[in-house]
């Protein structure tokens, strides 16, 4: 191996074009790939940038020829040499550096690499495992260097819009207190204070609203979070956020600066103009609409409410369920008619696993003929009101869900998306933002038997509900708003409780006493009593925006060095045992083992 000695690079390896023939220039980066060509040693050298030929030709240097003939894949190399024209007939459009390559005078090998792990100059079927294994190999795939190039673009222009708008990007604690009302914390032993704990921030919720109060009137933070709960694909242990409170503002001025900050973020990362105002539905809207408060609204399939009809039909399950206060559902997939009953059946077993009992169905013939195992159980008259109010013709395939509405909702809800997906109508290309507005404050925890926040307890619940919150709580709702692009929830916020006196009466509805209160926020309450600004925010997830962005299928696509579904990371292989000294020195005990 050599050193760089006097050798600097001058440009990266997708900088040179037909502008610099003639130039003596110097790369350094890997062997992407090499090629023998008579005699003649083609590199494709690679950097972050991109991807420059470089040739080595016995005529011009026999001696760093033959050098170069033991280079091998993710060599890294420092090149010298000159830029010239590709052969007529020989560029490549793809390339930004197509149209030149660069005899090399000067090799110097800085360091040699053994056979990659995997592929990097094509595409392959790589377990993700192993590509976690070894992600700083990973990261040197093009598309995993342009996420990380789109995350750096898409945070700069972040701060940069809310340092113009005003806000200051204030650090709030990562050792906090847990405060065990939302998913489970991660815990921090103190050695310093035997047997008590910190937690890792969930959200710097708290924090946030104290900066309001301290009269920062616009902060904002980029900010990694911490929860402790199940994984999926935008989920992880620990995830970044785009924080922001904001005081003396309401409602509409909240969200007005934000779509000003996701116009700018499309622009910069994707050049794709969104037309602000966002459309906005309320809560109940969502949910009787598209069975779930984040719908993809790329597409149609929309619920239909046929309990009036039901409640007086001659199918005595569906009639059954609308008089015991269940709602039957339907919806129509247009043009579906031709399904096959074994995709019928595929799509009964998808549906089960989120409560379905069942899923009755009906195939729209000529003249209004219903073809399905249910058309039997309705007369001619209760066929037509529901094919009318589901506006259902011939070629269509009718859904129906049958239940309390906990259960229809979603199942009819995520039908809905599988049809799209089978159907091939979730473009990724496009991009469909709406507002979700007017949640419930609360709602019944079946288990706890009580009432619990529907997005935190510091949510301000709508001026006129606020009498309701001892006789009705159930009939509250909130200031709160979500944001919602192609069926994901990427952020949502509230106008926040600044009144002592309105933040007990919300607490009491959720069975936290005085003496609860003051233990778990026992801080914030005093805070509320010494001149709190009206305030209000939201948060973004920012590992799920980028995840739609770039248009990948999970969210470790775009962090640098994910976890994988069961919270571990292959690389550094953590978690990790740690020795019987560090417990001992937390009180903890060395001799724990899982019963």
């Amino acid at each position: 191996m050599e050193s760089m000695g006097t050798m600097r690079r001058t440009h990266s390896c997708n900088d040179l074009t037909s502008a610099n023939i003639g130039e003596e220039i110097t790369l350094m980066g890997w062997v992407l790939r090499r090629r023998d060509h008579g005699g003649v040693i083609f590199i494709d050298l690679r950097d972050r940038h991109g991807l420059t030929q470089v040739i080595f030709n016995p005529e011009v240097n026999a001696e760093i020829h033959a050098k170069a003939h033991q280079l091998r894949s993710e060599w890294v190399i420092a090149v010298r040499g000159t830029v010239a024209a590709r052969l007529e007939g020989m560029a490549n459009k793809k390339l930004a550096t197509g149209e030149i390559e660069v005899f090399i005078d000067e090799l110097r090998i800085l360091n040699t690499a053994e056979t990659p792990p995997f592929p990097l100059d094509e595409e392959s079927d790589v377990s993700e495992n192993l590509r976690l294994q070894y992600r700083y190999m990973d990261l040197r795939r093009p598309e995993m260097t342009a996420n990380l190039v789109m995350r750096h673009t898409a945070v700069q222009s972040i701060r940069s819009y809310l340092n113009d708008n005003e806000f200051l990007e204030v650090e709030t604690p990562m050792l906090t207190r847990s405060t065990p009302e939302g998913a489970r914390d991660y815990l921090v032993p103190s050695r310093v204070n035997a047997g008590k704990f910190y937690a890792l921030p969930q959200s710097p919720q708290l924090f946030k609203q104290l900066l309001m109060m301290a009269g920062m009137d616009r902060y904002y933070q980029i900010v990694k979070c911490f929860r402790d709960e199940d994984l999926r694909a935008d989920r992880q242990p620990e995830f970044t956020q785009i924080d922001m409170e904001l005081s003396f503002m309401n409602e509409e001025q909240i969200i007005e600066i934000t779509e000003g900050m996701i116009a700018k973020l499309f622009k910069d990362t994707l050049d794709l103009d969104v037309a602000p105002p966002f459309p906005r539905i309320s809560y109940d809207e969502a949910m009787n609409r598209f069975g779930t408060d984040r719908p993809d609204i790329r597409f149609g399939f929309e619920l239909v409410d046929l309990s009036e009809i039901a409640r007086t039909c001659s199918f005595k399950v569906f009639r059954s369920i609308a008089d015991g206060g269940g709602t039957v559902r339907a919806i129509n997939a247009k043009g579906c008619a031709d399904f096959s009953r074994k995709d019928l059946d595929v799509l009964t077993d998808y549906v089960a696993q989120f409560g379905a009992k069942g899923l009755a169905w009906v195939k729209m013939k000529a003249d209004g003929e219903w073809q399905s195992p249910i058309a039997k159980f309705f007369s001619d008259e209760e066929r037509a009101a529901m094919t009318e109010a589901l506006d259902a013709e011939e070629g269509d395939l009718l859904f129906f869900g049958a239940d309390k509405a906990s259960v229809v909702f979603p199942v009819l809800g995520e039908l809905r998306v599988e049809l799209a997906r089978r159907l091939n109508l979730l473009d990724k290309k496009t991009f469909s933002f709406v507002w979700v507005t007017d949640f419930p404050l609360v709602e019944y925890d079946e288990n706890r038997k009580r009432f619990q926040a529907l997005h935190h307890p510091f949510t301000a619940p709508k001026e006129e509900d606020i009498d309701k919150l001892e006789t009705d709580p159930a009939a509250v709702y909130s200031q709160a708003y979500d944001l919602v692009l192609n069926g994901t929830e990427i952020g949502g916020g509230s106008i926040r409780i600044h009144r002592r006196d309105i933040q007990a009466r919300v607490l009491a509805a959720l069975d936290i006493d005085e003496a609860e209160a003051n233990d778990k926020f026992g801080f914030l309450l005093r805070a509320l009593e010494l001149g709190a600004p009206p305030h209000g925010g939201l948060a973004f997830g920012l590992d799920r925006l980028l995840m739609i962005i770039t248009g990948s299928d999970s969210i470790r696509e775009v962090i640098a060095f994910p976890k994988t579904q069961k919270a571990t990371c292959p690389l550094t292989e953590a978690p990790a045992s740690v020795s019987r000294k560090q417990l001992t020195e937390l009180y903890l005990r060395p001799d724990w083992k899982e019963s």
